[in-house]
């Protein structure tokens, strides 16, 4: 049976991703070990993660102005070891609460200095992205998530500020073209968009750094950029992955191609949604996912047996986060059109017998 993987994260990789680092866990690049068991300080992963930052920088199209760090925990630690670098105990950080990572995000930042919520979306149990707000003078930057991978919302446009930026694109980075100058700080996961999971990337613009506040030395971002990631062994494998995902991405046409991708897939899924009489959408059209699409059936009886049909017909991941329930089909990169075609007709047969 073919095995359609719609998980939130880890994810589905590009297959080719994943025979090449198959093959390198037997032997890597032909120097007879694997990739489990070269030295980290060597010259062999000294150039992968060479590679992988150069990768980094010419697909968001960025300079010198910033460093890229490929570090370990998932993107929640990056949750408080944001503010651990960007802000002094008597400074204030802003932050938008579109969703559970939002909430988590403000509770970490409040351990290390003030954080006031400028916007949220609570009222509405974050179905849409509330874009206008405030921001209080004198904030040291402005914190969002781009994509809302519970929640199924996403960041278009982006936030209206003059205040530095803070994003965590953890389940959208790579998607899209993106002016990523216009950002302070980029963090993200890599088991969605770029790679397996074991290691975050940063992209960090370093005027930005140099607080008074004392740090951790395997917390601060300057001591990662000095070791050049190396600060401490780095997870070789994940680091490797994210290489090859990210070596994928450019020859297949870079992000301007992985976004017109996913605006085929989402096209293809929420139009289905919309004409289904058996199924609802949980967001607002305008703020809907390209990466995420959250629904439920009208009948909420009718949830489990769908998803019980979905495990039959080999279509994993299509369960709602535990946290919010509901359903949940996530189209990240490397998920070919035809898994979405395969989803959206059994969702037509499904509408078709009960609605």
């Amino acid at each position: 049976m073919k095995m359609h993987n719609f998980n939130s994260g880890p994810s589905i990789l590009p297959k080719e991703v994943m025979e090449q680092a198959a093959a390198a866990i037997y032997d890597f690049n032909g120097v007879g070990l694997s990739i489990l068991e070269i030295g980290h300080r060597t010259s062999w992963f000294g150039a992968v993660m060479d590679e992988a930052r150069a990768l980094v920088k010419e697909l968001m199209g960025i300079g010198d102005a910033y460093e890229v760090l490929f570090l370990h925990g998932g993107a929640s630690t990056q949750f408080m070891q944001v503010p651990m670098n960007l802000l002094d105990t008597d400074e204030t950080a802003a932050y938008i609460d579109n969703g559970i990572w939002g909430t988590k995000a403000v509770k970490e930042a409040r351990l290390f200095g003030n954080a006031v919520v400028v916007s949220s979306t609570k009222d509405k149990n974050h179905s849409y992205i509330a874009k206008a707000f405030t921001v209080p003078a004198g904030v040291k930057y402005l914190h969002y998530t781009t994509n809302n991978t519970v929640e199924g919302t996403q960041w278009h446009s982006f936030p209206a500020t003059d205040v530095p930026l803070v994003a965590d694109m953890s389940s959208d980075i790579f998607s899209r073209p993106f002016d990523y100058s216009k950002l302070a700080l980029i963090y993200a996961g890599a088991q969605k968009n770029m790679g397996a999971a074991g290691v975050n990337i940063v992209v960090v613009k370093k005027d930005m750094l140099g607080i008074k506040r004392a740090i951790p030395a395997i917390m601060n971002y300057r001591n990662h950029i000095e070791a050049g990631s190396l600060l401490n062994t780095p997870p070789v494998f994940a680091v490797y992955v994210a290489l090859l995902t990210l070596r994928w991405i450019k020859r297949e046409g870079g992000l301007a191609e992985m976004e017109k991708r996913a605006k085929e897939r989402a096209a293809l899924f929420y139009d289905t949604l919309d004409a289904l009489p058996a199924f609802k959408p949980l967001v607002v059209k305008e703020d809907r996912s390209m990466m995420n699409a959250t629904f439920t059936t009208v009948r909420p009886e009718l949830e489990d047996t769908f998803v019980a049909l979905c495990k039959q017909e080999g279509m994993v991941g299509v369960k709602g986060h535990r946290s919010v329930g509901g359903l949940r089909v996530s189209m990240y990169n490397a998920l070919p059109l035809s898994s979405v075609q395969a989803i959206v007709d059994l969702m037509k047969d499904f509408s078709d017998k009960n609605a």
